[in-house]
């Protein structure tokens, strides 16, 4: 079947986008600081909370990337398990979401910092906006493809034209603008998968004709991947959530520790659905379509389904993008306006200041991400990527904080550097050893976090019983 355009789909986009730009622009009003920006001013319920958490989430890097590309190019199942990493990292942020709420710092970095000193805060700086700018990139491309589906623009085109979005909603109104859109979003993409995966497979003749239509290969537990493939691609998504600092934001700026709970809670109900809907409907596209850009497989299959149905996916789809483009956007200019503007440019900042730095700032990070969809050939390569640079680099020394106390400031930083250098050793070789760079950028990460922790704990505590004890002389 050729893949053609349905020109009716961009009404539904233009549509739900003015919804949302309304939306923004209202609850923009009430951003009057830094707090209101970036963390909702703290005032996130809990069934907002579960609708960003899932939105930011799931984004481009699902819909396009994730299990969309997985079904699409490796089969079925590794699509569809493809959720257990995020299950498994949610449940562990569900764990220690009280203590991610007493910290109620606006970055990781800042996190980073109490623990382990002000070296650690700068190098997780840098490690955050490596892997947040090329996560931008990829919604960019997401926006591109939809874009050409529903209009027939070329999807270079209509990637310029997802960046401009992205970039104008993420500077007008931060959190406090995007978590209410979120939600909005969240309901609305649940909707439009109920309905469009049972039809799809009606309009085949049922799961049974998709299958027969389809390599056999493509229904093994692995697919045509093995093992260690998987894992490959499971890895990066668990370590990416277990240090993302979006979803630790999000938890500071819940309300309250219910709020908190029953959000995130919703949250892993919200996977468990939403995951196999969207590799279903992407395997399905071979039947459609056996030729496509695997990005494109999820969002092709709106137009084998009727206009309303279609539109509603696509318009939710294009909010759930957008919605994840923004987030990752403002956080990293978080990083860039508190752990460098803030500290060290201009140290008496007011707040108003570091919020207009913010914003300023902002589209500057925005054009980098565009420029970086011109070097990598697949959304799944830049998402695998900017996994493993955030998942090595950032994941295991901020565990650490939270979940072993005998952990040294030497250690943490001693983690960071290695997880990240290793990691871009292994992209710019094209990974020598055929295997995904985080199954050796991670475990390295982890390696050098605990063996550095053993050798110097004793020296630390020593040092720090000196002082103890010159203080009780005195």
């Amino acid at each position: 079947m050729e893949l053609i355009h349905n020109d009716n789909f961009l009404w539904f986009v233009i549509g739900y986008g003015m919804v949302i730009l309304i939306l923004g622009a209202f609850y923009s009003k009430k951003v009057s600081s830094s707090d209101d920006f970036i963390l909702a001013g703290r005032s996130l319920g809990p069934v907002v909370l579960m609708g960003t958490l899932l939105a930011t989430w799931v984004g481009s890097g699902t819909v396009t990337g994730g299990p969309n590309s997985l079904a699409y190019s490796h089969g079925l199942w590794p699509a569809i398990g493809y959720a257990i990493p995020s299950l498994i990292g949610i449940t562990v942020l569900l764990l220690i979401s009280a203590k991610i709420r007493n910290y109620g710092k606006y970055t990781v970095s800042e996190i980073l910092e109490i623990k382990y000193g002000p070296v650690a805060k700068v190098i997780a700086m840098v490690i955050i906006v490596l892997a947040f700018v090329g996560i931008v990139s990829y919604q960019y491309q997401g926006l591109g493809f939809i874009l050409h589906v529903s209009t027939g623009v070329s999807v270079e085109t209509g990637t310029i034209i997802g960046a401009v979005l992205i970039i104008f909603l993420a500077t007008i109104g931060g959190l406090m603008a995007v978590a209410p859109t979120d939600t909005l979003s969240a309901l609305v993409i649940f909707i439009g998968l109920i309905i469009a995966v049972p039809v799809v497979l009606g309009n085949i003749g049922g799961f049974d004709q998709l299958a027969a239509s389809v390599d056999a290969e493509s229904l093994n537990l692995f697919g045509n991947l093995n093992f260690l493939q998987v894992l490959g691609f499971y890895v990066p998504v668990l370590f990416l959530l277990l240090g993302d600092q979006n979803m630790y934001q999000r938890i500071s700026a819940s309300g309250s520790d219910k709020s908190t709970k029953f959000g995130i809670s919703g949250w892993i109900v919200g996977m468990i659905i939403f995951t196999p809907l969207v590799a279903t409907l992407a395997f399905a596209a071979k039947y459609y379509f056996p030729d496509l850009d695997p990005g494109m497989a999820l969002i092709s299959t709106s137009l084998v389904l009727p206009t309303a149905v279609g539109g509603l996916l696509i318009a939710a789809v294009t909010s759930f993008i957008v919605t994840t483009g923004n987030s990752y956007l403002l956080s990293s200019a978080t990083n860039i306006t508190y752990d460098i503007y803030g500290r060290y440019i201009n140290p008496n900042a007011s707040d108003k200041q570091k919020l207009v730095f913010t914003r300023m700032l902002i589209p500057v990070l925005g054009l980098i991400a565009y420029l970086l969809t011109t070097y990598f050939p697949t959304v799944l390569a830049v998402q695998m990527y900017s996994y493993t640079v955030y998942g090595a680099g950032i994941t295991p020394a901020l565990l650490g904080v939270f979940l072993w106390k005998r952990v040294t400031k030497q250690a943490g930083i001693a983690s960071m550097l290695a997880g990240v250098i290793t990691t871009l050793i292994l992209e710019l070789s094209n990974n020598p050893f055929g295997v995904n760079s985080s199954l050796i950028s991670i475990p390295v990460a982890i390696v050098v976090l605990i063996v550095v922790t053993l050798l110097t704990s004793k020296k630390e505590n020593a040092i720090d019983f000196r002082k103890d004890d010159l203080v009780a002389n005195k």
